[in-house]
């Protein structure tokens, strides 16, 4: 059996561990006596392991779980069943038994269970890889006798040897005896922060870890040479369940099953079906009656109820218990809710700004005057008519409600929100980062994953075959230029399919519009805008959902084509992929009415067709802002409450659900495995496998999208973006605490690429809101005429000024409305919204003077509204310091105490060492006086009284 030599150990016998042979009984057949699983003596084994939580010995914790399959037959059954022998005998024959199927004479005749090749494989596999843990330091036990018919479970402990070994080798601080006084503020600050500690103290979690904190130990990477540094007064608990099972995990993905010269680790056993699955142990139950105090019952009372929705996160408790990567997550998502508090006030006020001012706005206010009688020219050919501008009275007044003076202040407080945000982050960052231990912690290369192994090994057999080298190979760009090709043209395709799905939702908005107007009933021509808009975003809400799963696997897909090398190349282009893809299908709709909806649609007589007979859909009177409110409104709306809350909480459901009957129906089968009590690993397998954060953070991050770059538009974004995540808080607290597996616990000292791609979407959002309040909105245009070419300072007559003339005899022959006198007049002129010259004019329908200055003036605005923005961003950027001065302080402190620490141990080996030398001094000259033989030989004399301290 071949282990990995780099981190080979003593043997066995001499570091005390038991090893023992795991195989599995029913499998092979033979008597229970010669089996070498560990067994307890005691009435009620399960209560003394606490159900599953510890060996049967009930000393040993239970840090990691192996699960595999296993083909359950009669035979095995009834041998299963025989009286077991105790320990001592069991561990007394482990060196004298061979391997399965090649030393054991089975005597069962024709009830030899039947095993096929891949089961046989599978089993020699899994004996040698438990084997191969054994030699590493680990401990193991197997239960078969389990609920859940034909699954086995094999428990693995690891030692205090075995930790101490593995902490040293990963570099993990851990606290030292020396403790420090934190600095703590004085003064006027004091008195404040002694304030908001009593305000605050009723939206306290009641837990330990969240109190704050006067003094800290100082942390020190384990060293096995330092122990004395480290108080290891209970050894038990030096190292928590989350540090022991990273620890774990670190052996199995490094431990290596050899089968001919090939191997395979934890990652190819997962992945080729060897075991079905590897977890640690969630800390027991979180409801019931006697449920013992442990962290995860605190976690969801404190941390995963919707009755504690108006607290803050225990987030040190989280870390401890989830690890570094998932406590940042956290943390991240309450400082990003906790941020929208105030952008949500300002969004209201806002918003209250202008229902407050909307009856004094004179542009609507003229629109609504049905005395100006002006007649607009019809919305489609033929079967539109001719129509009031008083009838747009609604939408011209809801318009003012987005599209105000006040919006424009608010797209510059969200772009400094945002930056302001994003160094608020980095600073909370850095205080985890002290408090958690993660200061100077640097990653180190991960381990590779099962498919790059895979694919490498099939390189390497083909290379071997051909020129019979055997050289460690390793994919070069050349084995990924298939995948890299089909990564771009997949991405292209996906993109693509999403523009023609925006272009399908046009054309359905366009024929609706037009089939629509025909109707005879007044009520039902005046509703038709509300009813096409409302309808078209609707159906893109519904293809948005459906295209975000489907691109969620393929982004998936072509990740793993590619064959990244490690976990984190692996997470890093997916995240890219899938955030690439679900930004388009998200925002491509919303892109659309902002940019480009009204701009290509000609004017009256000479319209922009598609497929030469639907019309190029045109812009309300009042601009289409008041249709990017509602597009943006509805599709942020309807994801956040069915993609992110009713997926979350209904497909959970049901996966458990489906599960319940299975087993149920198993169950059914025997009913005396039914009346015992689950183990705790048997509980745990029947939860959902942790799939990652990537799910998590980017619903949070398209949302940030939305709250950010269209805010223009929908001053509101942040009070619904605030409210959904004070439930998503909480509903992913209860996710991780009750639905899911424990997840292995993985350091991290920031969110990783997830920070850029914020940073990225900040700088976009100013670029965006520029052009959306420029070209978008009738801000500028307003701007314009107010100072240009209105007669007494005000905004009357801003309407007239913004729309052209045109001569319904200049229709094009078959464009005219079929019924000229709808109105109940004929009409000579009608009206549309356009900078164009009369059609009295020499160059009538040319583009006219106005429409190049206004055009001239939006440029500048975007150009001056970005570079102001940019710069007022970079300077709260420079002005913030990433880390906070105390915390430097603390970190610099900490440096000085650890040299102090050393200093003084240095210098007490010296005393020792001066402490031994006048000793030895002093025993040579006793020697000298005392013993006048020894004199002839004084070397002799003095080496025989020096032997003695040398030997202390």
């Amino acid at each position: 059996m071949r282990v990995n030599k780099k981190y080979s150990c003593l043997p066995a016998e001499e570091k005390g561990i038991h090893i023992i042979n795991i195989r599995a009984i029913e499998d092979i057949g033979y008597d229970q006596h010669e089996s070498t699983l560990l067994n307890s003596l005691s009435k009620n084994p399960d209560a003394d392991c606490k159900y599953g939580l510890y060996f049967r010995d009930g000393k040993r914790k239970v840090d990691y779980i192996l699960v595999y399959h296993y083909k359950k037959s009669s035979a095995g059954k009834t041998l299963a069943r025989r009286p077991q022998q105790n320990d001592a005998s069991i561990r007394s024959t482990k060196q004298d038994q061979p391997l399965p199927g090649k030393g054991v004479q089975l005597e069962m005749g024709d009830s030899e269970p039947h095993m096929d090749y891949h089961e046989d494989d599978k089993r020699f596999r899994r004996e040698e890889y438990e084997g191969n843990l054994v030699e590493a330091g680990l401990e193991l036990e197997r239960d078969e006798d389990t609920k859940i018919h034909g699954i086995g479970f094999v428990k693995i402990h690891a030692p205090w040897n075995v930790l101490c070994r593995e902490a040293e080798f990963l570099k993990l601080k851990m606290p030292t005896k020396k403790m420090y006084q934190i600095n703590q503020t004085h003064g006027l600050l004091k008195k404040i922060n002694s304030v908001i500690q009593k305000i605050t103290e009723p939206i306290q979690p009641k837990v330990a870890e969240h109190k704050p904190q006067t003094v800290k130990r100082l942390s020190y990477p384990f060293s096995r040479e330092k122990q004395h540094l480290f108080d290891l007064s209970d050894k038990d608990s030096f190292f928590d369940s989350k540090t022991r099972s990273t620890i774990v995990y670190e052996i199995l993905k490094r431990t290596t099953c050899t089968k001919a010269k090939y191997s395979m680790g934890i990652t190819s056993l997962l992945a080729n079906g060897v075991y079905s699955a590897a977890y640690p142990l969630h800390d027991g139950d979180y409801e019931g009656e006697n449920v013992e105090p442990n962290d995860r019952k605190l976690l969801c009372e404190e941390w995963a109820s919707y009755g504690v929705f108006y607290k803050y996160q225990p987030i040190d408790l989280v870390r401890k218990y989830f690890g570094e990567k998932i406590g940042l997550y956290f943390a991240w998502l309450g400082v990003y809710t906790q941020m929208l508090i105030p952008a949500s006030i300002v969004g209201i006020i806002v918003f209250l700004y202008g229902c407050a001012t909307v009856d004094e706005n004179i542009p609507s206010m003229e629109m609504c005057d049905q005395r100006n009688n002006i007649t607009m020219c019809p919305l489609c050919d033929k079967t539109c008519s001719y129509w009031k501008m008083s009838s747009a009275c609604a939408t011209a007044r809801a318009s003012h409600l987005f599209d105000n003076p006040a919006t424009v202040f608010f797209s510059v407080f969200m772009a400094l929100w945002a930056a302001t945000f994003m160094e608020h982050w980095k600073r909370k960052q850095m205080r985890l980062n002290y408090r958690w231990d993660l200061t100077g912690f640097e990653e180190e290369e991960d381990h590779p994953r099962a498919e790059y192994e895979a694919k490498v090994l099939e390189k390497s057999l083909r290379k071997e075959h051909k020129h019979k080298e055997t050289d460690k190979e390793k994919l070069t760009w050349k084995d990924r230029f298939p995948a890299y090709l089909t990564n771009f043209v997949g991405i292209i395709f996906m993109v693509g399919l999403t523009f023609a799905i925006v272009f399908g939702v046009i054309i359905y908005r366009i024929s609706t519009a037009a089939a629509l107007a025909i109707s005879s009933t007044p009520s039902g021509r005046s509703s038709v805008r509300v009813t096409v808009t409302a309808t078209a975003v609707i159906i893109n809400l519904v293809v948005i959902i459906i295209l975000d799963e489907v691109y969620g696997c393929i982004a998936r897909w072509l990740t793993q084509i590619e064959v990244p090398k490690t976990d984190k190349n692996f997470e890093e282009r997916l995240i890219f992929k899938a955030f690439l893809l679900k930004f388009v299908n998200a925002y491509t709709p919303i892109f659309y009415v902002a940019f480009f909806k009204g701009r290509f649609v000609g004017r009256p007589g000479d319209y922009v067709y598609i497929f030469h007979s639907f019309r190029m859909e045109e812009c309300a009177p009042g601009g289409c802002l008041m249709e990017l409110c509602i597009q943006l409104s509805i599709i942020m709306l309807g994801k956040q409450l069915i993609q992110n809350n009713l997926f979350e909480i209904g497909i959970p459901k049901m996966k458990k659900f489906i599960r319940y009957l299975k087993l149920k129906r198993r169950r059914s089968l025997d009913h005396e495995e039914h009346m015992k009590k689950k183990q705790r690993y048997e509980v745990d397998y029947n939860l959902e496998p942790f799939a990652g954060l990537t799910p998590e953070y980017m619903e949070m991050i398209i949302q940030f999208g939305f709250v950010t770059l269209f805010v223009a538009s929908f001053p509101l974004a942040p009070l619904f973006a605030l409210l959904n995540n004070i439930i998503e808080i909480r509903l992913d607290a209860k996710k991780f605490v009750t639905e899911l597996r424990r997840p292995v616990a993985v350091r991290a000292k920031d969110i990783g690429i997830w920070y850029n791609i914020l940073r990225g979407i900040g700088k976009l959002a100013v670029i965006i809101n520029a052009f959306v309040i420029s070209f978008t909105s009738d801000f500028i245009p307003r701007l314009v005429y107010l100072y240009m070419y209105s007669e007494n300072g005000t905004m009357h007559g801003f309407v007239n000024h913004t729309l052209s003339s045109f001569n319904v005899s200049d229709f094009q022959a078959g464009t005219a409305p079929n019924d000229p006198l709808d109105l109940g007049y004929e009409v000579q002129i009608c009206r549309y919204k356009d900078y164009r010259e009369p059609p009295w004019s020499e160059n009538k329908y040319d583009i006219s003077k106005d429409f190049w200055a206004v055009l001239a003036a939006r440029l500048a605005f975007v150009i001056v509204f970005q570079n102001l923005v940019m710069f007022m961003s970079e300077f709260v950027d420079w002005i913030i310091p990433d880390i906070p001065k105390d915390i430097s302080q603390q970190i610099h402190k900490e440096k000085v105490l650890m040299v102090e620490v050393f200093m003084r141990e240095e210098q007490g080996k010296l005393q020792m060492l001066e402490t031994w030398k006048d000793k030895d001094k002093r025993k040579g000259e006793n020697c000298n006086n005392h013993s006048p033989r020894l004199s002839r030989s004084r070397s002799g004399s003095l080496s025989s009284c020096h032997s003695y301290p040398l030997d202390v």
